[in-house]
């Protein structure tokens, strides 16, 4: 399965470190990042593969909430199909 991963927030150091980092240990394979700051506002967005995995996307959505709410951003992580979904025109 794969992910999108969304952060928005105000920027500071090690934003991309400290989420990159949930990623590894979980298991979970960065295929594209993008991100960008404007006016001292981070935006980040990332595509992830989620067939290695060592926990389910739900507990993964949590650790990821936790990860924004420590670097006062705001996290979304969701399964690409939903995010697809959601944003079809």
């Amino acid at each position: 399965m794969h992910i999108v991963l969304t952060v928005v927030g105000k920027d500071r150091v090690g934003i991309i470190a400290k989420v990159s980092t949930l990623l590894a240990a979980s298991g979970v394979n960065i295929l594209n990042i993008n991100q960008n700051i404007l006016d001292g506002f981070f935006n980040m967005f990332l595509t992830g593969d989620m067939s290695n995995a060592t926990i389910p996307l739900k507990e993964l959505q949590a650790k990821a909430v936790a990860l924004g709410e420590e670097l006062g951003v705001e996290i979304r992580l969701q399964s690409e199909e939903i995010f697809a979904a959601m944003h079809k025109i």
